[in-house]
């Protein structure tokens, strides 16, 4: 589809969906205004630089920047089309906290144009988008909004979730289906032509509440899959059976494709978008909130294990691998191995060594802990336990040379070639 080069397109939040999208709306020739509570996030995009991790960001919001198409501000922009990509945590009841989604719609209500599209991104639970139509016919009683009129609406509201992979997000931008959700038909038929410009994968088209389900149904179905793996990981354990021969074997099975176990589940989306399913439908989500449970307590299972093995060598220097939520990126959020190697740091203060190839420091988690940041080849120098939190290509290539003789704790099955040193390691590596 052309684009429309005088198009003004405004993205609130410029954070790990935000930036890079806002980036690739640039290249297609509109002019973007990206927005963000942060002056420094502002700051460093206007310098053409980025503030986070990102395969080839770098490179195209330099080059975005330099040519005009895609500048930064704190201040809202007047904009044909304006895309809220903010955050939407839970508090600690697993309740979702849509505060920041309906402030981006507040500052979005002055500059309301007829005509203007708005499109939700954030994960939300089900009905955010119509409540944001309902605060927007609330702030603007001059303007025709969808659902809150008859007949045909000044402006349009719909929901259109990303569904992408970190480390990929510039080519799953892109390249992916979207499903697109209308508070109305036609809604959702203006997003779609907005989408079209720059999206190369299929643009389906559905309700709002539709669309925001299918986002929290595929994490909660990936969850779910999981939460199986990490059961049968401690069943395999309490057995004395190694879990991951038990899943190799399974799998060769024409119909069973089991994943691989883990220490948790981390990221924004699949560590989070479960509860919020569970608290739209409590009475009816036994299996999600289960599934939830399950991965929550692999992680204790592992801080319980990893303390046990760390009091069983109270002199041995302890290096644990990784704290990223996946592999080969920089992204800490809702981290199992965040969460554990901070634990183990607690309570066994200096003992502990943290590697991470993806941090410049340390997170506030382990302040005042006495842990400190160094790197992989100091590791395996010093440290005689290696507990693996993430399966870092980096840490993929020791051989086994260089890690025969440690004691080994690996959550990942990494290193499945490992030795039992004593026994000691197919016990944990089950783990």
């Amino acid at each position: 589809m052309p684009i429309d080069s005088e198009q003004k397109v405004t993205v609130l939040g410029l954070g790990y969906i935000g930036l890079p999208t806002a980036a690739l709306i640039a290249r297609s020739g509109c002019k973007v205004t990206g927005i963000d509570v942060s002056q420094h996030v502002v700051d460093t995009v206007n310098n053409g630089k980025v503030h986070i991790e990102e395969v080839d960001l770098d490179g195209l919001v330099q080059g975005v920047v330099s040519r005009g198409t895609l500048v930064a501000s704190t201040e809202v922009a007047p904009a044909d089309t304006f895309v809220i990509a903010v955050p939407t945590p839970h508090d600690d009841e697993h309740r979702p906290d849509i505060s920041h989604v309906l402030s981006a719609a507040r500052a979005i209500a002055p500059k309301l144009q007829v005509g203007n599209l708005v499109i939700l991104e954030s994960t939300s639970p089900v009905g955010t988008t119509e409540k944001i139509a309902a605060l927007l016919a609330e702030l603007r009683p001059d303007l025709k909004i969808p659902g809150a009129c008859t007949g045909a609406a000044d402006i349009f509201v719909a929901y259109c979730p990303e569904r992408v992979l970190p480390g990929r997000i510039l080519i799953e931008l892109v390249d992916n289906d979207r499903c697109i959700g209308g508070i109305t038909p036609r809604c959702a038929r203006r997003a779609m032509t907005f989408y079209r410009q720059f999206v190369r994968g299929a643009c389906v088209t559905t309700s709002a509440r539709a669309a925001e389900m299918v986002k929290l149904v595929e994490n909660s179905y990936r969850d779910v899959n999981i939460a199986f793996a990490n059961e049968l990981s401690m069943m395999a354990e309490h057995m004395g059976v190694d879990v991951w021969e038990v899943i190799r074997l399974a799998n060769r099975h024409p119909r069973v494709n089991i994943l691989q176990p883990g220490p948790g589940v981390g990221g924004h989306c699949i560590a989070v978008d479960p509860w919020f399913l569970v608290h739209g439908a409590p009475d009816h989500s036994r299996l999600i909130r289960t599934a939830r449970e399950v991965n929550l307590a692999k992680t204790a299972h592992v801080i319980g294990a990893a303390e046990m093995l760390v009091s069983q060598h109270p002199n041995a220097r302890v290096a644990c691998l990784g704290l990223a939520f996946k592999p080969n990126i920089d992204d800490f959020r809702e981290s199992p191995a965040v969460e554990i190697a901070a634990a183990l740091a607690r309570r066994f203060g200096k003992q502990i060594e943290i590697v991470e190839p993806y941090a410049r420091g340390l997170p506030m988690e382990f302040a005042g802990t006495g842990a400190e940041l160094i790197d992989l080849d100091t590791a395996l120098a010093v440290c005689d336990l290696l507990i693996v939190l993430v399966d870092h290509d980096l840490f993929k290539s020791i051989p086994m040379e260089e890690r025969g003789d440690k004691i080994v704790y690996d959550t990942r099955g990494l290193w499945l070639d490992q030795p039992n040193g004593g026994g000691t390691n197919r016990l944990h590596r089950a783990a």
